[in-house]
């Protein structure tokens, strides 16, 4: 005798849409945003899924713009996360407040947005940019302690040199040279860097040097390694032209060092016009 077959019927949410939270943080205490496989080490990503969950009262699957390595802060990190029926509309107000309760003191909540159902925080960012600060002299920093590399050489680095070098850096180009060498093997490693300016800054009452880096995507360790390469120029290791041969040389040996993580921060993310809107302000 036949067995009657029964259709299974799936739920289906009647409203998808995704939730965009902006965060900074300062990564001193981070193994890097991304979750590792033993829960007990600690990253920014754990803390942020751990806060999320207990206020959906759901497992979550988070998608960062940029994964950021161990050491490195964050002024704007966006993350994005699907949410479905009477989650979208939920109080923004009392999402961010809840967010600031649970989350570390060294996590900043600073913007909480409505995205399209489709909308991914890594694959719709147009460009990411970053900074990275040297500090100089022989006495270390008072506030850029922590965030910024203490370059400890009494001669100071020739600014308008490693500038003129940056500038040779610029468009699309294949930059294997400056990126981690396991982590190019079975990758495209051309990348379109739209901004790499070198300058002198004061913040707190302190000189530093910034570099001021933009492309579309970033190669693993690349502004680290772009910063440590142009410290050698600024220190007269080498002529500013010789960052077009290491930049033929396609070979990660050729480049300089990586510089210090505690330097880096992704400053900003940019988006579509229109594509994140207020998560109260429909």
């Amino acid at each position: 005798m036949d067995t009657l077959q029964v259709p299974i019927e799936i739920a289906v949410p009647d409203r998808v849409e995704t939730m965009v939270v902006e965060l900074g943080y300062r990564g001193g205490a981070y193994s890097g945003f991304a979750e590792q496989k033993d829960p007990a080490i600690r990253t920014v990503a754990g803390e942020l899924r751990h806060a999320l969950e207990l206020i959906l009262r759901r497992e979550v699957e988070l998608t960062c713009a940029g994964r950021t390595d161990a050491g490195v802060h964050a002024l704007a990190q966006y993350v994005s996360l699907p949410v479905y029926g009477d989650e979208c509309d939920r109080e923004g107000r009392r999402i961010v407040h809840a967010l600031v309760g649970i989350t570390p003191d060294d996590i900043s909540i600073r913007g909480l947005y409505r995205a399209d159902a489709s909308f991914s925080a890594r694959f719709d960012a147009l460009r990411r940019h970053y900074r990275y600060r040297i500090a100089l002299g022989e006495t270390a920093p008072i506030m850029a302690q922590g965030t910024a590399w203490w370059f400890r050489q009494v001669n100071e680095l020739d600014v308008a040199a490693m500038h003129e070098a940056a500038q040779l850096l610029l468009g699309e180009r294949d930059f294997k040279s400056f990126c981690k060498a396991s982590s190019a093997e079975g990758i495209s490693t051309m990348r379109c860097l739209e901004q790499l300016d070198v300058h002198r800054i004061e913040e707190a009452g302190e000189d530093l040097i910034a570099f001021d880096v933009c492309a579309n995507a970033f190669l693993h360790n690349m502004v680290r390694t772009l910063v440590g390469t142009l410290v050698e120029v600024g220190r007269g290791a080498h002529e500013p032209a010789w960052v077009l041969d290491v930049l033929e040389a396609r070979d990660r040996r050729a480049a300089g060092q990586s510089a210090p993580a505690e330097g880096l921060v992704l400053a900003a993310v940019d988006y579509p016009s229109g594509a994140l809107v207020p998560w109260d302000g429909r």
